[in-house]
């Protein structure tokens, strides 16, 4: 059974860079189509990005070309580094794990949740 921790979240200027972390145990996270989510106070989950089994990235049109999600097998670390942060990206970063879906990993069902980061963009 898939088990994640988190880490990397804190608070951040504008502009400012952030790396995200989600080291997993129990399973091998290659095996799984993976992925960012985000939630911020109100709202409901939304994706970020996600790497599907065959190496297919997807990314949200709100982060593409500020964000970047890696996959290290040899760690089973997730990554998620995320750089020209804005207010609109403060929000609760958790990392996820699902079946491989064959129309890709945003279509995806996650069934495997780390338990969040707080990331919090203020000057």
């Amino acid at each position: 059974q898939l088990q994640f921790v988190e880490s990397g979240g804190g608070l951040v200027q504008p502009g400012g860079s952030l790396r995200l972390s989600c080291e997993a145990s129990g399973d091998i996270l290659a095996d799984y189509d993976v992925a960012w989510f985000r939630q911020a106070p109100g709202k409901g989950h939304e994706g970020v990005g996600c790497i599907s089994t065959m190496g297919f990235i997807w990314y949200a049109d709100s982060v593409k070309g500020r964000f970047t999600i890696s996959l290290d097998t040899a760690k089973n670390t997730l990554y998620l580094q995320m750089d020209s942060l804005k207010p609109e990206d403060t929000a609760a970063y958790s990392c996820a794990a699902g079946a491989s879906h064959p129309d890709g990993c945003s279509r995806a069902s996650y069934g495997a949740w780390g338990q969040g980061t707080q990331v919090t963009v203020s000057s």
